[in-house]
């Protein structure tokens, strides 16, 4: 069972939309870029847990902060030293249980 499907009915689908944004931040000498993407589907900690950890887990990925928003769309703040691609990024979601619908900002 997905891991999405953990909160509320486990029968619903999860279909979060993700779209884009990205920043290039300077922090000293590492240069930062951050990405808001915003997640829907998302209702609880192990959902937080669940996307945060398949995030991380991506090359240069050093910090994500999600601003949980149960049935709406939940603004996850990626901080990473390389750009991410939108597929790189709707993989990672859906490794963690979610379909991504949309990948475009």
């Amino acid at each position: 069972m997905p891991s999405g499907a953990c909160c509320g009915n486990p029968a619903s689908n999860h279909h979060p939309t993700i779209q884009l944004t990205t920043k290039e931040h300077t922090m000293g000498r590492t240069a930062t870029i951050q990405t808001n993407v915003s997640v829907s589907g998302m209702t609880c900690g192990h959902c937080i847990s669940a996307v945060s950890e398949e995030i991380e887990s991506l090359a240069g990925v050093e910090l994500v902060e999600v601003d949980l928003n149960p049935g709406g769309l939940s603004s996850v703040t990626i901080t990473s030293t390389q750009e991410l691609s939108p597929a790189e990024i709707g993989e990672a979601v859906a490794e963690a249980g979610y379909l991504v619908v949309a990948n475009e900002a």
